[in-house]
């Protein structure tokens, strides 16, 4: 069995990891990379493989981070399925056309200023015609229920508790080279428990090779509770300043969450009465297709809805707006009192969230409130390190708002949970671990406590390299990059 890491090697963003066995090539997730624009726009247009000879790709949730590319895949001649969870599939329906928007919106941006420059047009990475085509790929099936993908290998999806419909995956594979069975476990992106909406993430019992995120690696979260609290003083303290919140949130979980966090505050009075709007079309879209699912809610968000003989909304309520056109998004701008914004990205690097925070970034009464991990070389990363002055839409702003930072709405499980996720394996210890998803730092960290607490061998692959894993240990190499 060979194992090579194409994406989230030693950093956060772009999942994709390809696994050879049995003449077969599985991908784990396809994801677009996020980072410095000009290194991703060549990472994610230029394939690091031959999609063609992809005969399976089975994906554990619908962040951009881990689907986003898969457009690309079946345009450069994947043809196999898209193995996935029935929510998941749902959410990349919108996810992905929304994907395509933004990628034609970007290139005619780009388009017309290499015009002025007497060069030729680019194309898109992919179109909102390629993102439909791909949706033809999809597959999907419950947690829980094995299905062979392929003579010898059956996959089974566990609850991550990360998002709606995340999954971790589990590929059962009689290997044909070793004469035996190998369990691959594939982490995905490992939740926390306690979140709202979703049900906590579940461990696997056993496994002979570990693929595991690190996000979190060396760190801990404050508690939901704590954050709900921090929240809470956020947003009175902004109102007795007579200004706003504006909040760069992923369209797809995190904005659902922190919806469904007001809701609860508001009915309980702990905020003020003001208005909250939802600025981000996927978002809406993506809400609509939560209400769809709610076989993925823990048990505290169905008692919710049963509330009022079932009609509750856990996503909507009398101060809540939700955004579609273009000309409400600019009313917004003509905002004078004192309210909520909640919009994509949640890097703060495309989308309508750029335009308020161009428009009120420089206001000292504005809080930018920061709930989720920022990449490398993103806006919302220079704000986060507390940068005085950024650039939106090639103009410089001075950072006179104040910048929050709330990790305790994170949907990973930071350093203490990782370790408690990988617990109930480690009765006998998987053979290979591999951390992805983490920056170098973040990985160590965990890797160190790994080997420590529980005697795992454990590496942090680089980008594009590969190991043969096999019964007696393993060998690395690298592909030429």
């Amino acid at each position: 069995m060979q194992i090579t890491f194409y994406g989230a090697a030693q950093t956060v963003t772009g999942s994709q990891h390809m696994v050879e066995v049995n003449g077969l090539r599985l991908l784990l997730d396809c994801g677009l990379y996020q980072g410095k624009r000009s290194e991703a726009d060549q990472r994610n247009r230029n394939l690091p493989f031959d999609a063609s000879k992809v005969d399976v790709l089975v994906l554990s949730h619908a962040h951009t981070d881990h689907a986003g590319n898969i457009p690309n895949l079946v345009k450069s001649g994947f043809k196999g399925d898209v193995i996935c969870t029935h929510a998941t599939r749902d959410l990349c329906s919108v996810m992905l056309m929304d994907s395509g928007h933004i990628q034609e919106r970007d290139v005619e941006f780009v388009n017309k200023r290499r015009k002025k420059r007497g060069e030729a047009p680019v194309d898109p990475i992919y179109t909102q015609a390629d993102a439909a085509a791909s949706l033809n790929r999809f597959s999907s099936q419950s947690y829980d229920r094995p299905r062979l993908i392929a003579p010898g290998i059956s996959v089974t999806f566990i609850d991550a508790g990360h998002m709606l419909g995340s999954a971790s995956v589990i590929l059962d594979i009689d290997d044909k080279q070793e004469g035996k069975h190998v369990r691959l476990v594939f982490s995905g992106d490992i939740g926390r428990k306690g979140i709202p909406i979703i049900r906590d993430p579940v461990s696997p019992d056993s496994a002979d090779i570990l693929i595991m995120e690190s996000t979190y690696g060396g760190r801990t979260h404050e508690p939901y509770f704590d954050a709900e609290k921090e929240l809470e003083r956020i947003i009175n303290n902004t109102y007795r300043r007579g200004g706003k919140i504006i909040v760069p949130a992923f369209a797809v979980g995190r904005t659902q969450q922190l919806v469904y966090t007001l809701n609860q505050l508001a009915a309980k009075g702990d905020i003020p009465r003001l208005p909250i709007y939802v600025d981000s079309p996927l978002a809406v879209n993506t809400t609509d297709v939560f209400r769809t699912h709610p076989e993925c809610f823990d048990a505290e968000t169905q008692q919710f809805i049963m509330q009022a003989g079932g009609k509750r909304d856990p996503f909507g309520f009398e101060d809540l707006h939700y955004t579609r056109s273009v000309e409400d998004s600019k009313r917004l701008n003509f905002l004078l009192n004192p309210a909520i914004i909640i919009s994509a990205s949640g890097m703060a690097e495309t989308g309508r969230i750029l335009h308020h925070l161009k428009n009120n970034i420089e206001d000292r009464r504005t809080t930018v409130l920061i709930v989720g991990w920022q990449a490398p070389e993103t806006l919302g990363r220079r704000l986060v390190d507390g940068e005085k002055v950024v650039n939106i839409f090639g103009d410089k702003y001075h950072v006179n708002a104040q910048v929050e930072v709330l990790n305790g709405f994170s949907g990973h499980a930071d350093h203490e949970e990782l370790l408690a996720w990988v617990q109930p394996m480690t009765a006998r210890a998987p053979r290979r671990t591999f951390l992805v998803h983490g920056e170098l730092e973040a990985a160590n960290a965990l890797a160190s406590s790994l080997r420590q607490r529980y005697g795992m061998q454990v590496d942090i692959p680089a980008f594009k390299q590969s190991y043969e894993v096999h019964s007696g240990g393993y060998e690395q190499f690298r592909l030429g990059l």
